[in-house]
């Protein structure tokens, strides 16, 4: 029997009622741990220490804060091969891609690190005479930070960094498909130089800690990354008191394929942001909206390609797609290609499952054609190594298309154009656009969110992720009369 993880509870490392195992999806009979569940006392007795915590926190010089999240970002880095291991043999991206991930992390926190040097305010002269104006931000307080499977480290990264850099308390709980990469990250910035109970790990159900989490009048913010659904329960509850919050959620990314692209780049951009992580990805390239003019070439190219990705274990060499996450998301992925059989499109290549010398969730990467923007494959979000291509006969058709959803994350384009690329920058309706580059893959340093369905609230990332976990004093001063 594998040695059982345990929580991080109000700054102590505790085991829970029950256990669940994480297996790898590689290969199911790699039985990588068992994680002990967190229960509502012990999530009721980390958030009162939590707030206790995140007043001393508070009180920390600039500089030691900044000394805690540049260890932290220091060791994800140096340890990016062990760690990025670990993700891939949990989550079941490509190791190449697991390695990846836990270096960005890092430099999540080394940027954060910078920014607690950096918390600049700012003053004014009232129109009363004799009355000066200091505006500064404080901390919001205890956030809960709930992230996704499929980013495991980069995404909670993302949201811890910023919100210790500005003073907070953090209590997380991450996706439990994913615990083991959860608590190798825990395990670092639990050996920080900071109070008992400034940061917490619950692992546990959604409907069960997760809802008592998000319910729970002691957290002053909530940054979600995961479903619509979800994310609109969590806004209900939170609502109830006055909560703060920060989701970003699903989306429909299009890739736009212009008459006068490179070719060959948008293959090779379309592969990318369609099947890298499997397709599991928030910014994934789902659906590729393409000319008329260039159609069947871009089509010919793209099924030749598709179908020449190597599928295989994530820790093996040449591996470029991992298996899919879990029994469910596989039965999921499977009714989409069912369901876009049945809509009417044609599945020119992949969409199935692939036996393999380990048994695992494999499934190879599939192209629909033939395809509508009204088809349900073109308007959900398949979270898998799905894409379907539609055809315009126009730049003008592209960019309605493009923006024809419900969802606003990310979109594409692919041209020489220079005038025509920057109308799509300007009039797509997506909180990030990329031009000639895959809808998948952003910076660390710049805002990052969506409209529509796939965001609601402040951005993330950057100087814009202040807005969330900080709040806004302005304080009026009178020196009084002169003696």
């Amino acid at each position: 029997m594998s040695d059982i993880n345990r929580n991080f509870v109000a700054g102590e490392w505790a085991s829970g009622a029950q256990e669940i195992e994480n297996r790898n999806p590689s290969d199911t009979t790699d039985l990588i741990g068992l994680f002990a569940q967190a229960d509502l006392d012990q999530l009721d007795a980390t958030l009162d220490q939590a707030c206790k915590a995140q007043a001393e926190w508070s009180a920390y010089g600039m500089e030691r804060k900044q000394a805690v999240l540049m260890n932290i970002g220091n060791e994800l880095m140096q340890r990016a091969e062990d760690l990025g291991r670990l993700l891939s043999r949990e989550e079941g991206k490509p190791l190449a891609e697991g390695r990846g991930e836990v270096f960005r992390a890092g430099q999540f926190f080394t940027y954060y690190a910078a920014e607690c040097l950096r918390q600049l305010g700012e003053n004014a002269d009232s129109v009363r005479d004799g009355v000066e104006i200091d505006v500064r931000r404080e901390p919001v307080g205890v956030v809960a930070v709930v992230s996704p499977w499929n980013f495991p480290t980069a995404t909670a990264s993302w949201k811890i960094a910023p919100a210790l850099c500005y003073g907070n308390a953090v209590v997380w709980k991450p996706a439990n498909i994913t615990p083991a990469s959860a608590v190798a990250l825990t395990e670092i910035i639990a050996r920080q130089d900071i109070p008992k109970g400034l940061f917490s790990l619950v692992m546990g159900a959604g409907s069960t800690i997760g809802q008592r989490l998000v319910e729970h009048p002691s957290v002053d913010a909530i940054s979600f990354t995961g479903s619509v659904p979800v994310g609109k329960g969590i806004a209900t509850a939170a609502i109830q008191n006055l909560t703060k919050v920060q989701m970003e959620m699903g989306s429909k990314n299009a890739l736009a394929v212009m008459d006068d692209g490179d070719l060959d780049l948008a293959v090779s951009v379309a592969l990318g942001g369609a099947f890298g992580g499997t397709g599991q990805k928030c910014t994934a390239s789902s659906r590729l909206v393409v000319h008329a003019a260039v159609h069947d070439a871009f089509v010919e190219k793209l099924v030749a390609g598709a179908q020449a990705m190597k599928v295989g274990h994530a820790l093996h060499d040449g591996t470029q797609i991992g298996p899919v996450v879990s029994a469910q998301q596989f039965k999921e992925n499977l009714d989409y290609v069912a369901l876009g059989q049945s809509e009417g499109a044609e599945l020119a290549c992949g969409g199935a499952r692939l036996d393999m010398p380990h048994d695992g969730f494999y499934m190879s990467p599939g192209i629909f054609l033939n395809t509508t923007n009204d088809m349900r494959i073109n308007r959900e979000e398949m979270f898998a190594p799905l894409a379907a291509v539609i055809k315009v006969d126009s730049y003008d058709q592209a960019l309605a298309t493009v923006n024809d959803t419900n969802f606003g994350l990310t979109s594409g384009i692919v041209t020489r154009d220079l005038a025509r690329a920057t109308h799509f920058r300007r009039n797509a309706r997506t909180g990030v656009v990329t031009v000639n580059l895959p809808t998948a893959g952003t910076d660390y340093h710049v805002p990052f969110g969506g409209r529509g369905d796939s965001s609601y609230g402040p951005r993330e990332q950057g100087k814009s992720a202040a807005e969330f976990y900080t709040t806004v004093k302005t304080a009026y001063i009178s020196a009084g009369v002169p003696a």
